[in-house]
């Protein structure tokens, strides 16, 4: 059966969202244009016309899937609920027992980011709008009254490092530490740089 003809654009996402698929599964290091290529049943040079090198479609692929995540992110905190439940929504989505992009991506884009400038620009905007979004929600419930945050940057700069090693504990590390005590580690210091207690956090995110 024909392939049905696609606009570029298209084109474009589906070898994104290939690639994507095939870091996940093979890793940076070890993917190939031509598995890509293999996943979708078309040829080496059709992704080479689109990303002349690897390295472009692994900084490319990435990109695709930052905006992913940023996007749902922008929807959570854009919910017309309290800047408590959108930043509690927030975490647990983000958290490496949520349903975020694949953590064992970010892990590997974090490693190649090191080598690889254009890797290393991409996960660097991602951390900056996930923090800028995060820190905008957090001045919000302060200015409401909602809670006490007297350093809101600060605040989700601890979170992000909490989640971001977890999420490594857990990645890589099966049966480090189990979902349920992660789910409480996370609601513990969210409630923490709040200035409320975690029982005062749940009622009021119920």
């Amino acid at each position: 059966m024909a392939r049905v003809r696609l606009s570029v654009a298209e084109r474009r996402e589906e070898l994104l969202r290939a690639a994507v698929e095939q870091i996940e599964a093979r890793g940076v290091a070890a993917v190939r244009i031509a598995d890509v290529a293999s996943a979708l049943g078309v040829s080496n040079a059709l992704v080479l016309y689109h990303f002349s090198t690897k390295e472009k479609l692994v900084a490319a692929a990435f990109t695709h899937a930052a905006e992913d995540d940023l996007a749902h992110l922008r929807k959570l905190l854009g919910r017309r609920t309290t800047a408590l439940r959108r930043l509690r929504a927030a975490v647990r989505w983000y958290a490496p027992t949520g349903q975020a992009k694949g953590w064992r991506l970010w892990i590997e884009g974090w490693a190649v980011a090191l080598r690889e400038p254009a890797l290393r620009e991409v996960t660097r905007d991602l951390d900056r709008q996930w923090k800028a979004a995060m820190t905008e929600v957090i001045a919000e419930g302060v200015a409401a009254g909602e809670f006490r945050c007297p350093d809101p940057a600060g605040a989700v700069l601890r979170l992000t490092a909490l989640l971001d090693g977890l999420a490594v504990q857990m990645t890589a590390y099966s049966g480090a530490v189990s979902r349920a005590r992660t789910q409480e580690w996370v609601d513990e210091a969210l409630a923490r740089e709040l200035g409320l207690e975690r029982e005062a956090l749940m009622a009021a995110v119920r």
